[in-house]
């Protein structure tokens, strides 16, 4: 019998009932989720931003997640609505070239020749890589 995403996060009770009736709203950053909850009078003091790794929600910037052994109710309402995953997921692939992994270490985009080498050439079907279309070099295919 295989996992599913909330047996391997394992919220308790109490949080899952949370993640489900409180009215959150969700905003894409580059893969990853912003939550806001809009329950609260003061909707921008409950807003967090959730980090989404090979499509799970595995850690949020509030104060609940970093203090309690188990995931937090922005966390798990991101995980319970599989729409905002899946385009937090191909989200993720469209900001990084498809590599899905993050890296904090520098990269070194420039070739024997000095000039300033892109990530066009592993992507498929002549798609332009993120850094060529933010600078001009390419356009998006219609």
């Amino acid at each position: 019998m295989s996992r599913t995403l909330l047996d391997t996060l394992d919220p308790t009770n109490r949080i899952l009932k949370r993640a489900q009736y409180e009215a959150f709203e969700f905003a894409l950053l580059e893969g990853d989720v912003q939550v806001r909850n809009g329950s609260h009078r003061d909707q921008a003091a409950h807003e967090y931003r959730v980090t989404v790794d090979d499509g799970v929600p595995t850690a949020c910037e509030c104060p609940a997640d970093e203090h309690s052994d188990g995931p937090c109710k922005h966390r798990i309402a991101v995980a319970i609505r599989p729409r905002i995953l899946d385009v937090a997921v191909k989200m993720r692939l469209v900001t990084d070239g498809g590599r899905g992994a993050r890296t904090t270490v520098p990269v070194d985009r420039t070739n024997e020749t000095g000039t300033e080498q892109c990530g066009c050439d592993d992507l498929p079907d002549d798609f332009p890589c993120w850094e060529c279309v933010r600078t001009g070099r390419r356009e998006l295919p219609e």
